[in-house]
């Protein structure tokens, strides 16, 4: 695996556009085998007549297994043993990639990459669920709330929102980077705008609904890992686990800039916060947010869990 995760790096961090493309396709390729393999005990049992191919002549899809299959996989423990280590962290490497992607400007092949790979990074967390850590940092923060500017096309800004979801879930330490850098204003600005797409205004009220859902931490401590020789994927609880998956002066992005250059990192802990403690924090920027948390309520589009 070590092998295969070196050609991937290599390739990612080229400047070449196809080599890029090879590098994130190889990542994809690596997740997918783990993902998509037969579950342990399956390859001795004879093949089923369900293997052949479909009536229209296409191969069936592959078997793929149940998330809670995924611990007693080797090749699953092998990647996640090597995910705790900076050397094979693909989601580090990935967002290194990314970073270097937005800086080279907007076209339409650069766009595919960057959609890419916001998606990867979205299924490399939801497997390795302590590389969320790496969004505790500004740096990390910062580059998904550029993404989500107006200067980015819609099919971005929503693959953004939705790794920001996966960023933010579980890990209230992320949620308070999010808000000391400004991200509440980066949201509800887009929101308000008249010239953001209908699929990502839609985009931006589940996000909203998400923040405004009561916090409840599902990652271990480090140093709770530190003292276990249990994987840290296996601390999990078994139900988190199956649930786990340059502007202008006024800008958000320069008041994001104002703000780390100012050192203010505003309660940038890992404390919870409830439902109308966000609340106040929205209605800063979003006088409309009382209704949101009203059909938050009613409708209970997550289950019910809002009280």
């Amino acid at each position: 695996m070590e092998a295969l995760l070196s050609l991937a790096f290599d390739n990612l961090s080229s400047y070449d556009g196809l080599k890029i493309n090879k590098g994130l396709k190889q990542v994809e390729g690596l997740l997918a085998q783990i993902c998509l393999s037969s579950p342990a005990g399956a390859s001795k049992s004879p093949r089923k007549p369900s293997s052949s191919p479909t009536k229209d002549g296409d191969s069936p899809p592959s078997p793929h297994k149940a998330l809670s299959d995924l611990s007693d996989d080797p090749a699953f423990r092998e990647f996640f043993k090597l995910q705790q280590g900076f050397e094979w962290n693909v989601a580090q490497r990935l967002l290194t990639t990314l970073d270097r992607l937005v800086a080279r400007g907007g076209d339409g092949q650069n766009d595919l990459l960057i959609l890419n790979a916001l998606d990867l990074i979205q299924g490399v967390l939801l497997l390795h669920p302590p590389s969320k850590a790496l969004f505790s940092r500004e740096v990390y923060m910062d580059l998904l709330l550029d993404l989500v500017e107006p200067v980015n096309c819609p099919a971005i800004q929503c693959a953004t929102l939705l790794t920001l979801v996966v960023a933010l879930i579980g890990a209230p330490r992320n949620t308070r980077t999010f808000e000391s850098q400004d991200g509440l204003l980066t949201i509800t600005s887009l929101f308000r705008s008249r010239s953001t797409s209908r699929d990502v205004k839609l985009k931006l009220v589940e996000f909203l609904y998400f923040y405004l859902m009561p916090e409840t931490p599902s990652i271990p401590r480090a140093e709770a890992r530190a003292n276990s020789a249990t994987p840290a994927m296996l601390q999990r609880s078994p139900s988190k686990l199956a649930r786990a998956f340059a502007g202008d002066v006024g800008s958000p992005a320069a008041a994001r800039r104002r703000r780390a250059d100012s050192g203010d990192d505003d309660d940038d802990d890992g404390s919870t916060r409830t439902t109308e403690e966000k609340q106040a924090f929205l209605a800063q920027h979003l006088p409309t947010v009382e209704d949101l948390v009203k059909d938050l309520r009613n409708s209970a589009p997550f289950g019910g869990v809002v009280v």
